[in-house]
């Protein structure tokens, strides 16, 4: 999702015929004259215990196995997006070190990152409440300096909601704004709620095991346009086409994925099957299909919760959010409708009631208070933990910048937008 689901970072299944796949729908004949859109393998995500005396080693061993995983897939007939390597919280591995010895590793990181072509995730800043706030002090520093790492906080597990994190995280949102070029930074950090280890999925992706395990993200938003599109907004023909459109997918993934696992030695983790747009491949347009209505009408929620159905009766090894990403920026469609003002936060924190993944790439005023984002944020924790369900918070925040002006990020994965009133 660098995305959660973007190819850099980032940035939510039951007949399979591996050779042919014919697909079939509900609806009819009206998709038998198109040919059956395929998904692309957004990420392979491989998470690895970082030992700062091998690291180069190590990595050089996970790309191997990550270049192996993409060429079976891509013989598969799968184009794989990006390959993605997650560590163990960061500050396990900096213990004992200075914040500039910290800070020179991490960079060293960052640049093995650009020149081999891979997306890094250090893991978590904070995972518990009680964790030291100086290290979303020191993460800060890392967003607004270094362009390749993500990492993230965690608001809300089984043990409630984390208000101390909240709150760093809060001002530190405000320091990246304030010192990254374009606020640009927060594009590689997120809050979550509820959400486990091993999703392939960025910003939010952590472990805190042994390593040596692999998981797998999907890029379907076009699945899901075309499927809707033959539905002609029949929610029974547009359930069914889905659950047999991304089913059929998912377990010939599945199928490549355990293979690679056999054959390296890596511990495959499960896929998530959320349908992750990417710009002109959106899920807005996927859900105005089937709605024929412009995304945030009335309708829009039943979309959502159709496809978070379909994704979660997928039968393979699910991981991470398996429900639907509403990346604002990362999709030309809800971009376009974000300008339009036809949606906002509160529709977003509705919409992940039945299905979303939070608030994501959401752009936001310069002048936004820490107090501010402090309750957005634990509006994202408390509804994670009421219906325990994974969700996450990317927020950006742009220095300088006032409701009713355009943001102006340079970045291939983003549409710049409107910046609109806090609600």
């Amino acid at each position: 999702m660098k995305t959660l689901g973007s190819s850099r970072h980032g940035r939510l299944m039951t007949a399979v015929c591996l050779g042919t796949m014919m697909l079939t729908f509900a609806s009819g004949p009206a998709l038998a004259e198109e040919t059956p859109q395929k998904p692309k393998v957004r990420a392979i995500t491989a998470f690895i215990a970082l030992d700062r005396m091998q690291y180069q080693a190590q990595i050089a061993e996970t790309l191997r196995m990550q270049r192996a995983a993409k060429n079976a897939f891509e013989k598969g007939g799968y184009e794989v997006e990006s390959l993605r390597i997650v560590t163990q919280p960061f500050p396990e591995y900096t213990r004992g070190l200075t914040r500039s010895e910290a800070l020179e590793f991490i960079r060293a990181l960052d640049g093995l990152a650009g020149k081999e072509g891979f997306n890094l995730n250090i893991g978590p800043a904070m995972m518990h409440d009680t964790d030291d706030p100086a290290q979303l002090e020191l993460l800060g520093e890392i967003l607004a300096t270094m362009p390749q790492p993500l990492s993230s906080a965690i608001i809300a597990d089984e043990a409630g909601i984390h208000m101390a994190t909240i709150r760093a995280s809060a001002r530190m949102l405000k320091y990246v704004a304030e010192h990254s070029p374009r606020s640009q930074g927060n594009f590689n950090f997120a809050v979550t709620a509820m959400l486990g280890p091993f999703t392939p999925f960025y910003p939010g992706a952590y472990h805190t095991g042994a390593g040596r395990q692999f998981a797998v993200g999907l890029e379907g938003a076009n699945v899901v346009e075309q499927v809707f599109r033959a539905s002609k907004g029949d929610p029974a023909a547009a359930s069914n086409g889905l659950k047999k459109a991304l089913g059929a997918h998912a377990l010939a993934m599945e199928q490549i994925a355990r293979r690679v696992a056999r054959e390296t030695g890596w511990e495959y983790m499960g896929i998530d099957a959320t349908p992750a747009p990417l710009r002109d491949v959106s899920i807005g347009a996927a859900i105005e299909a089937f709605t024929g209505v412009p995304f945030g009408s009335s309708g829009t929620m039943s979309a959502a919760a159709i496809i978070t159905d379909a994704v979660r009766s997928i039968p393979v090894q699910r991981i991470g959010y398996s429900g639907l990403m509403v990346p604002v920026l990362e999709d030309t469609v809800l971009a376009r409708r974000w300008n339009e003002g036809r949606y906002g936060i509160d529709s977003l924190l509705a919409y992940s009631a039945v299905c979303g993944t939070g608030l994501d790439t959401v752009p936001l005023p310069g002048d936004v208070s820490e107090e501010q984002l402090a309750r957005i944020m634990g509006d994202v924790a408390a509804l994670a933990s009421k219906w325990h369900k994974p969700l996450s918070a990317r927020l950006l925040p742009v220095h300088g910048k006032k409701a009713g002006e355009r943001t102006e990020f340079d970045d291939p994965f983003l549409e710049n937008a409107v910046i609109q009133p806090l609600p």
